[in-house]
């Protein structure tokens, strides 16, 4: 599935215009959908401030939470990538603050998955190890990993993530990250070391059983953790989207 065209269409909806794919079961796993407007008959007043809307006070919908309020209070026009907006839209206070954070992802982090990281790569219980290279794919919907042999991980079949850091093993309390995407665990955060591996428990497709991914930081370490970093901030946003 990795290797058909990702399509891309122009869209125009309520909100502006959208850059989609021609398929919406190709969408990014770290899109979000765009929100039903809250109707205007539903709100006589500013959701923020209390104002009462008239002809001079026009009211205005946030573009990522779909909720009414005055100028004043959603005067703000930030770009939001994750509803494949073309231009900058329409937010309130809280909702641009929020957009404005998930920018960093994708003007650094993004790039830095894309660019992938080299690891020592263990599948299952095996004893045999594979030094590959791993990057997110173009369409951000799987982890491609290159060495000898080659395979991937789709992003929605992902059930848990750890990310090592120094000194630990997997399944230590004291992992510097743990999300879960597919159960709905819970995310913890701790401990201030550099990031140095990755363990990953995922559903390759056609299959309901959990295959085991382990992958050690190998060659330049310093790339390998501003990878592991950039797939952390990469698993709260899948996080999210999911729990939209």
């Amino acid at each position: 599935m990795s290797s058909v065209p990702d399509g891309k269409k122009l869209v125009r909806s309520p909100s502006g215009l959208r850059m989609v794919p021609e398929n919406g079961a190709f969408n990014s796993p770290f899109s979000l959908d765009e929100p039903q407007w809250v109707p205007d008959k539903e709100c006589p007043r500013c959701m923020q401030c209390d104002t009462k809307f008239d002809f001079i006070r026009r009211k205005h919908h946030c573009r990522r939470c779909g909720r009414c309020f005055c100028d004043k209070c959603c005067s703000k026009k930030v770009a939001l990538p994750r509803m494949c907006f073309v231009d900058p839209v329409r937010q309130c206070a809280e909702c641009s603050l929020v957009s404005q954070k998930e920018l960093e992802f994708y003007d650094k982090q993004l790039k830095v998955l894309l660019g992938g990281g080299t690891f020592v790569v263990t599948l299952g219980t095996s004893d045999k190890s594979e030094t590959m290279t791993c990057r997110l794919s173009n369409n951000h919907r799987y982890l491609f990993l290159d060495g000898e042999s080659h395979f991937e991980v789709e992003l929605s079949r992902i059930s848990s993530m750890q990310i090592l850091t120094d000194g630990t093993s997997p399944g230590e309390e004291d992992v510097h990250t743990y999300t879960s995407l597919l159960d709905g665990l819970c995310v913890s955060e701790g401990g201030t070391s550099r990031a140095s591996g990755m363990l990953l428990h995922y559903k390759p497709m056609g299959s309901q059983d959990a295959q085991q991914l382990q992958m050690e930081a190998a060659e330049d370490k310093k790339v390998a953790s501003l990878w592991l970093a950039a797939m952390h901030k990469a698993a709260k946003l899948l996080h999210e989207a999911r729990d939209q």
